[in-house]
């Protein structure tokens, strides 16, 4: 990650933020060597009502849902 110096971030603030949005890469504040912020890109939110139902119509169901796939005397742990 670059580092730059608060003093260079406040002379220059635009042209960092505009070069973070181009390029996509961290760039890290620093006080007198010491990290004081990170500026990083900005990760777009995923629309999360649009997943639901995304799917519907996609799949079929096939056969009794709620009854186990094999016959439970096949099942050795049930057996006494």
């Amino acid at each position: 990650m670059q580092e730059i110096a608060i003093s260079q971030f406040k002379a220059k603030c635009l042209a960092i933020l505009e070069n973070v949005e181009k390029t996509g890469q961290a760039i890290r504040i620093t006080r007198h060597g010491k990290p004081v912020a990170d500026v990083v890109p900005i990760v777009e939110a995923v629309d999360r009502a649009a997943m639901f139902g995304s799917m519907r119509d996609s799949m079929k169901i096939l056969g009794d849902i709620i009854e186990p796939a094999i016959d439970l005397d096949e099942i050795e742990a049930l057996r006494d």
